[in-house]
């Protein structure tokens, strides 16, 4: 199948919610590249100072996915998320050197990866069905990458203070951020994608 970097995803033009443009197979305009890059930074913004107060290892993706499929949503196009994720890695590099520190190895792990593999699940994808299952399988395959990384860390550098030693950590975050993972994929395309796109035109 040929991909066309940056073509419009018919799928998710049919699948969404949100409809602020009409896009066209043409090149990317100015204003869906400004849209964006804004919401890539906007998830860097939201994991560095966002708190959900959850206490739940792994359930950073949430403040990752959410900007990501509103992205998704309001430019339906191939590579949309890994602009966005390019946006957000720069945001976040940003963040770092203005002093924030409020990300750890796991959120920057998933905050790093996500959009690229939501642009990589989307390949293919037909229906708002198919939508809803690659946004759960990129979610999940990024927080497995980011609970891969943080007990990496937790092992190659030990604890510091505050953390949890990674005996009482690895049993739950195993469990936790593999559900968080999905969950988020599944939330982000509820909240901007129809899970029956049905007939209508993009």
């Amino acid at each position: 199948m040929r991909v066309a970097v940056l073509s419009f995803h018919p799928a998710l033009g049919l699948a969404r919610r949100w409809r602020p443009l009409d896009q066209t197979d043409r090149t990317i305009s100015a204003i869906e590249l400004a849209m964006l890059v804004v919401l890539g930074v906007g998830s860097a913004v939201a994991s560095s100072a966002v708190r959900l107060g959850l206490g739940i290892p792994g359930h950073n993706i949430l403040r990752v996915v959410l900007p990501l499929a509103l992205g998704l949503a309001l430019v339906p196009r191939l590579g949309s998320a890994s602009i966005m994720n390019l946006s957000a890695v720069a945001g976040g590099g940003g963040l770092w050197l203005a002093g924030a520190r409020g990300m750890g190895v796991g959120a920057m792990t998933s905050l790093g990866l996500t959009g690229f593999l939501m642009d990589l699940a989307l390949i293919g994808a037909r229906s708002g069905r198919s939508i809803y299952v690659r946004l759960a399988l990129a979610g999940l395959a990024s927080n497995v990458l980011a609970f891969l990384a943080k007990a990496g860390s937790k092992l190659y550098y030990g604890v510091a203070g505050g953390e949890r030693p990674l005996a009482s950590w690895l049993p739950e975050a195993a469990v936790t951020y593999t559900v968080c993972g999905i969950l988020a994929g599944l939330i982000g395309a509820a909240a901007c994608f129809r899970f029956s796109s049905g007939r209508r035109s993009a």
